[in-house]
């Protein structure tokens, strides 16, 4: 007597990401599931300094992928995270983005000084990685003081972007991988800021205590350090530090350029 094979358990994978992450995630979830039929990846997204707390306060979320790598190693150290699962996947960059008609960014962000420039958006540096170091960039280049009373503040990157791509504000300061995505990448111009200007971006994704229990948290970590997601992650702009900062940002720029 034939025996029909067994399905695979359809298993949940809860997946929490920073915004900076939010087209690039898109494309990620897409290649994973198609690999991983079995396998449902639910996601949200929001500012990373939010999604740890939210799991600080329970929230059963399976992988964080931060846009900064000390809110896992945080986790790892309240025991809240698997520590042998950290895993860095990018580094993630600023750019200067207008897409109002006659306003010139490229400059960098210099540009942002014009008069016909009212109101500039950042993430908020009190929770957003992306936000803090728009901060940092802005006072290394001696610009904070002078800008501030134009400055208003996103919730996340990913809105911050919704800011000036609506042009309720006339530039920002947002993530290179919103910018490349399909969606924006037509939209408006951008000048990349210099690396050495702003602390590293480091990103890094961890399983969460509740996701070491889910098989396919694993199953997920390694999908990310696949080359298909490598590739991926590359064409939204998450570069590894290989090379150094030089090396990086010389990518961006050629990116730029051919843009351009």
């Amino acid at each position: 007597m034939n025996f029909p094979l067994q399905a695979e358990k359809p298993q949940t994978l809860l997946v929490c990401a920073a915004s900076d992450l939010t087209y690039c995630l898109e494309e990620l979830n897409a290649a994973f599931q198609k690999a991983h039929p079995e396998i449902t990846v639910k996601a949200t997204l929001g500012a990373s300094g939010n999604l740890l707390a939210q799991i600080q306060n329970g929230a059963p979320y399976d992988v964080f992928l931060s846009a900064d790598i000390q809110y896992p190693k945080a986790l790892i150290d309240a025991k809240a995270a698997e520590a042998d699962s950290l895993t860095p996947y990018a580094t993630g960059h600023l750019v200067v983005w207008t897409t109002t008609p006659g306003i010139d960014v490229k400059g960098g962000a210099g540009s942002l000084t014009a008069d016909a420039i009212q109101k500039i958006a950042i993430a908020n540096p009190e929770h957003a990685p992306y936000g803090r170091a728009a901060k940092a960039a802005l006072e290394h280049l001696g610009l904070w003081e002078k800008l501030r009373e134009k400055i208003v503040l996103g919730e996340n990157i990913a809105q911050t972007a919704q800011f000036v791509e609506t042009g309720n504000a006339q530039a920002g300061i947002v993530a290179l991988s919103l910018v490349l995505s399909p969606k924006l990448a037509n939209r408006g111009s951008y000048a990349a800021i210099p690396l050495d200007s702003y602390p590293a971006l480091e990103q890094g994704a961890v399983i969460t205590k509740k996701g070491g229990a889910n098989p396919a948290a694993k199953t997920y970590l390694e999908f990310l350090k696949s080359p298909e997601a490598r590739a991926i992650f590359d064409r939204y702009g998450f570069l590894l530090p290989e090379g150094g900062r030089a090396a990086s940002q010389s990518k961006i720029e050629t990116r730029e350029s051919e843009i351009r």
